[in-house]
C-alpha cells in the first residue's frame, strides 16, 4: 500500500499541474468560502473533498488525461 503522504503529494502535483484553470478557480471558490468562516477543527474534511470531487467530475466529464 502506498503511504498516505505520498498519495497526497502526487495528488497535489496533479491538482496544480493538470487541472484547467477554470476548474481550479471553481474548487478554490467553493472550498475557500467554507474554510474561511469555520475553525479548522470544525471543518468536515470528507464533505469538502466530496464537493471538490463533484466539481472536478462535473467540469471534466469525459475528458481523459494522458
Amino acid at each position: 500500500m502506498i503511504p498516505t503522504e505520498i498519495e497526497n503529494r502526487v495528488a497535489k502535483y496533479f491538482f496544480h499541474r493538470y487541472l484547467p484553470e477554470e476548474v481550479m478557480m471553481k474548487i478554490v471558490g467553493k472550498l475557500l468560502t467554507a474554510c474561511v468562516w469555520d475553525e479548522e477543527e470544525d471543518l468536515d474534511y470528507d464533505e469538502l473533498v466530496r464537493e471538490a470531487i463533484e466539481i472536478i467530475d462535473e467540469q471534466l466529464e469525459d475528458k481523459r488525461f494522458r
